[in-house]
Protein backbone atom coordinates (compact mmCIF):
# COMPACT_ATOMS: atom_id res chain seq x y z
CA UNK A 1 0.00 0.00 0.00
CA UNK A 2 2.83 2.37 0.84
CA UNK A 3 4.44 1.72 -2.53
CA UNK A 4 1.14 2.34 -4.34
CA UNK A 5 0.86 5.61 -2.43
CA UNK A 6 4.28 6.68 -3.64
CA UNK A 7 3.29 5.99 -7.24
CA UNK A 8 0.07 7.95 -6.75
CA UNK A 9 1.98 10.90 -5.29
CA UNK A 10 4.30 10.90 -8.31
CA UNK A 11 1.50 11.18 -10.88
CA UNK A 12 0.86 14.93 -10.36
CA UNK A 13 4.57 15.53 -10.98
CA UNK A 14 4.40 13.39 -14.10
CA UNK A 15 1.38 15.32 -15.35
CA UNK A 16 3.10 18.66 -14.74
CA UNK A 17 6.29 17.51 -16.50
CA UNK A 18 4.44 16.11 -19.50
CA UNK A 19 2.21 19.14 -19.98
CA UNK A 20 4.98 21.69 -19.44
CA UNK A 21 7.05 20.03 -22.16
CA UNK A 22 6.22 22.24 -25.14
CA UNK A 23 4.00 20.46 -27.62
CA UNK A 24 5.90 22.14 -30.42
CA UNK A 25 8.90 20.09 -29.36
CA UNK A 26 7.03 17.00 -30.51
CA UNK A 27 7.17 18.24 -34.10
CA UNK A 28 10.71 19.48 -34.73
CA UNK A 29 12.22 20.36 -38.07
CA UNK A 30 14.86 17.87 -39.16
CA UNK A 31 18.42 18.91 -38.50
CA UNK A 32 20.25 20.20 -41.52
CA UNK A 33 22.38 17.20 -42.36
CA UNK A 34 23.98 16.53 -45.73
CA UNK A 35 23.65 12.79 -45.12
CA UNK A 36 19.87 13.17 -45.01
CA UNK A 37 19.40 15.69 -47.79
CA UNK A 38 18.83 13.10 -50.52
CA UNK A 39 15.30 12.36 -51.66
CA UNK A 40 15.06 8.57 -51.53
CA UNK A 41 12.26 8.48 -54.09
CA UNK A 42 13.43 7.60 -57.60
CA UNK A 43 11.42 10.34 -59.25
CA UNK A 44 10.49 13.82 -58.00
CA UNK A 45 6.93 14.05 -56.75
CA UNK A 46 4.73 17.08 -56.18
CA UNK A 47 6.16 18.98 -53.21
CA UNK A 48 4.29 18.12 -50.04
CA UNK A 49 5.03 19.45 -46.60
CA UNK A 50 5.29 16.62 -44.08
CA UNK A 51 5.91 16.86 -40.34
CA UNK A 52 7.28 14.02 -38.27
CA UNK A 53 4.64 13.17 -35.63
CA UNK A 54 7.09 12.34 -32.83
CA UNK A 55 10.44 13.85 -31.90
CA UNK A 56 13.37 11.65 -32.97
CA UNK A 57 16.98 12.19 -31.94
CA UNK A 58 20.38 10.78 -32.85
CA UNK A 59 21.53 8.96 -35.95
CA UNK A 60 18.69 6.43 -35.97
CA UNK A 61 16.07 9.08 -35.25
CA UNK A 62 17.28 11.42 -37.98
CA UNK A 63 17.43 8.72 -40.63
CA UNK A 64 14.06 7.29 -39.62
CA UNK A 65 12.51 10.77 -39.78
CA UNK A 66 13.97 11.45 -43.22
CA UNK A 67 12.71 8.09 -44.51
CA UNK A 68 9.30 8.74 -42.95
CA UNK A 69 8.95 12.04 -44.80
CA UNK A 70 9.89 10.44 -48.13
CA UNK A 71 7.57 7.47 -47.51
CA UNK A 72 4.60 9.71 -46.67
CA UNK A 73 5.20 11.77 -49.81
CA UNK A 74 5.33 8.58 -51.87
CA UNK A 75 2.27 7.11 -50.10
CA UNK A 76 4.39 4.06 -49.26
CA UNK A 77 4.54 4.12 -45.47
CA UNK A 78 3.30 0.58 -44.81
CA UNK A 79 5.27 -0.88 -47.71
CA UNK A 80 8.54 0.62 -46.50
CA UNK A 81 7.88 -0.48 -42.92
CA UNK A 82 7.18 -4.04 -44.09
CA UNK A 83 10.35 -4.14 -46.19
CA UNK A 84 12.50 -2.86 -43.33
CA UNK A 85 11.06 -5.52 -41.04
CA UNK A 86 11.78 -8.19 -43.66
CA UNK A 87 15.42 -7.05 -43.77
CA UNK A 88 15.70 -7.11 -39.97
CA UNK A 89 14.25 -10.62 -39.82
CA UNK A 90 16.71 -11.77 -42.50
CA UNK A 91 19.63 -10.34 -40.53
CA UNK A 92 18.46 -12.16 -37.38
CA UNK A 93 18.45 -15.46 -39.26
CA UNK A 94 21.89 -14.88 -40.76
CA UNK A 95 24.65 -13.93 -38.29
CA UNK A 96 27.03 -13.55 -41.23
CA UNK A 97 24.77 -10.97 -42.89
CA UNK A 98 24.25 -9.19 -39.57
CA UNK A 99 28.00 -8.98 -39.02
CA UNK A 100 28.49 -7.73 -42.59
CA UNK A 101 26.24 -4.75 -41.95
CA UNK A 102 28.14 -3.85 -38.78
CA UNK A 103 31.61 -4.23 -40.30
CA UNK A 104 32.91 -0.78 -41.28
CA UNK A 105 36.06 -2.32 -42.76
CA UNK A 106 34.01 -3.56 -45.72
CA UNK A 107 34.65 -1.26 -48.73
CA UNK A 108 31.84 1.16 -49.54
CA UNK A 109 31.48 -0.25 -53.06
CA UNK A 110 30.97 -3.74 -51.63
CA UNK A 111 28.34 -2.53 -49.16
CA UNK A 112 26.46 -0.61 -51.85
CA UNK A 113 26.49 -3.55 -54.27
CA UNK A 114 25.31 -5.92 -51.57
CA UNK A 115 22.38 -3.69 -50.61
CA UNK A 116 21.46 -3.18 -54.26
CA UNK A 117 21.52 -6.92 -54.96
CA UNK A 118 19.59 -7.80 -51.78
CA UNK A 119 16.95 -5.17 -52.56
CA UNK A 120 16.52 -6.55 -56.07
CA UNK A 121 16.29 -10.16 -54.88
CA UNK A 122 13.79 -9.24 -52.17
CA UNK A 123 11.87 -7.09 -54.67
CA UNK A 124 12.04 -4.04 -52.42
CA UNK A 125 10.60 -0.82 -53.78
CA UNK A 126 12.86 1.97 -55.04
CA UNK A 127 12.35 3.99 -51.86
CA UNK A 128 13.66 1.25 -49.56
CA UNK A 129 16.42 0.28 -51.96
CA UNK A 130 17.68 3.84 -52.34
CA UNK A 131 17.54 4.34 -48.58
CA UNK A 132 19.62 1.22 -47.93
CA UNK A 133 22.15 2.37 -50.53
CA UNK A 134 22.46 5.71 -48.71
CA UNK A 135 23.05 3.88 -45.43
CA UNK A 136 25.71 1.76 -47.15
CA UNK A 137 27.40 4.82 -48.64
CA UNK A 138 27.46 6.64 -45.31
CA UNK A 139 28.57 3.66 -43.24
CA UNK A 140 25.30 3.63 -41.29
CA UNK A 141 24.08 0.08 -41.94
CA UNK A 142 24.99 -0.88 -38.39
CA UNK A 143 22.14 1.37 -37.23
CA UNK A 144 19.48 -0.39 -39.32
CA UNK A 145 17.84 -2.15 -36.33
CA UNK A 146 17.43 1.11 -34.42
CA UNK A 147 16.30 2.96 -37.55
CA UNK A 148 13.63 0.33 -38.25
CA UNK A 149 12.40 0.60 -34.66
CA UNK A 150 12.20 4.40 -34.82
CA UNK A 151 10.46 4.17 -38.21
CA UNK A 152 7.86 1.79 -36.74
CA UNK A 153 7.21 4.30 -33.95
CA UNK A 154 6.67 7.05 -36.53
CA UNK A 155 4.31 4.82 -38.51
CA UNK A 156 2.32 4.10 -35.35
CA UNK A 157 2.15 7.81 -34.55
CA UNK A 158 1.07 8.52 -38.14
CA UNK A 159 -1.94 6.28 -37.50
CA UNK A 160 -2.78 8.27 -34.40
CA UNK A 161 -1.32 5.74 -31.98
CA UNK A 162 1.26 6.28 -29.26
CA UNK A 163 3.10 3.61 -27.30
CA UNK A 164 4.24 4.73 -23.86
CA UNK A 165 6.39 2.55 -21.62
CA UNK A 166 5.89 3.11 -17.90
CA UNK A 167 8.43 1.59 -15.51
CA UNK A 168 7.49 1.16 -11.86
CA UNK A 169 8.48 -1.04 -8.91
CA UNK A 170 5.01 -2.62 -8.72
CA UNK A 171 2.24 -2.81 -11.35
CA UNK A 172 0.50 0.52 -11.91
CA UNK A 173 -3.01 0.40 -10.36
CA UNK A 174 -5.85 0.70 -12.94
CA UNK A 175 -6.93 4.16 -11.76
CA UNK A 176 -3.35 5.51 -11.98
CA UNK A 177 -2.89 3.96 -15.43
CA UNK A 178 -6.14 5.61 -16.56
CA UNK A 179 -5.00 8.99 -15.22
CA UNK A 180 -1.62 8.69 -16.91
CA UNK A 181 -3.20 7.66 -20.21
CA UNK A 182 -5.52 10.68 -20.08
CA UNK A 183 -2.53 12.96 -19.46
CA UNK A 184 -0.61 11.51 -22.40
CA UNK A 185 -3.66 11.90 -24.63
CA UNK A 186 -3.94 15.52 -23.52
CA UNK A 187 -0.29 16.04 -24.47
CA UNK A 188 -0.68 14.38 -27.87
CA UNK A 189 -4.02 15.96 -28.70
CA UNK A 190 -7.49 14.63 -29.47
CA UNK A 191 -7.87 11.64 -31.74
CA UNK A 192 -4.70 9.94 -30.52
CA UNK A 193 -4.82 6.41 -29.14
CA UNK A 194 -2.40 5.82 -26.28
CA UNK A 195 -1.19 2.29 -25.53
CA UNK A 196 0.62 1.88 -22.21
CA UNK A 197 3.14 -0.90 -21.72
CA UNK A 198 4.06 -1.50 -18.09
CA UNK A 199 7.53 -2.65 -17.05
CA UNK A 200 8.52 -3.72 -13.56
CA UNK A 201 12.01 -2.75 -12.40
CA UNK A 202 12.71 -2.90 -8.63
CA UNK A 203 16.05 -1.15 -9.18
CA UNK A 204 14.36 2.26 -9.67
CA UNK A 205 13.37 2.00 -5.94
CA UNK A 206 10.09 3.87 -6.41
CA UNK A 207 8.36 6.54 -8.46
CA UNK A 208 8.08 5.97 -12.19
CA UNK A 209 9.83 6.42 -15.52
CA UNK A 210 7.77 7.32 -18.60
CA UNK A 211 9.11 6.80 -22.12
CA UNK A 212 7.36 7.63 -25.37
CA UNK A 213 8.92 8.31 -28.72
CA UNK A 214 12.45 9.20 -27.65
CA UNK A 215 11.36 11.24 -24.66
CA UNK A 216 12.13 10.04 -21.15
CA UNK A 217 10.58 11.50 -17.99
CA UNK A 218 12.50 10.00 -15.10
CA UNK A 219 10.78 10.57 -11.75
CA UNK A 220 12.24 7.52 -10.03
CA UNK A 221 13.55 7.56 -6.48
CA UNK A 222 16.82 6.14 -7.77
CA UNK A 223 17.41 9.17 -9.99
CA UNK A 224 16.38 11.61 -7.26
CA UNK A 225 18.81 9.93 -4.86
CA UNK A 226 21.63 10.23 -7.36
CA UNK A 227 20.85 13.90 -7.93
CA UNK A 228 20.85 14.51 -4.18
CA UNK A 229 24.17 12.66 -3.86
CA UNK A 230 25.75 14.90 -6.52
CA UNK A 231 24.46 18.02 -4.76
CA UNK A 232 25.89 16.89 -1.43
CA UNK A 233 29.29 16.31 -3.03
CA UNK A 234 29.47 19.83 -4.45
CA UNK A 235 31.69 22.27 -2.46
CA UNK A 236 29.90 24.83 -0.34
CA UNK A 237 30.93 28.44 -0.84
CA UNK A 238 30.56 30.69 2.21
Amino acid sequence: MAMAGRIRSTLPLARKALLSDSRSALYPALNSNPELSRNYASAPAKEQKVKVPVTMYGVSGNYASALYISAVKANALEKVESELLDLIEASKKSPKFSQFMKDLSVPTETRVKAMTDISSQAKFGDLTKNFLVVLAENGRLKHIDAIAKRFAELTMAHKGELKATVTTVIPLPPEEEKELKETLQEVMGKGKKVNIEQKIDPSILGGLVIEFGQKVFDMSIRTRARQMERLLKEPINF
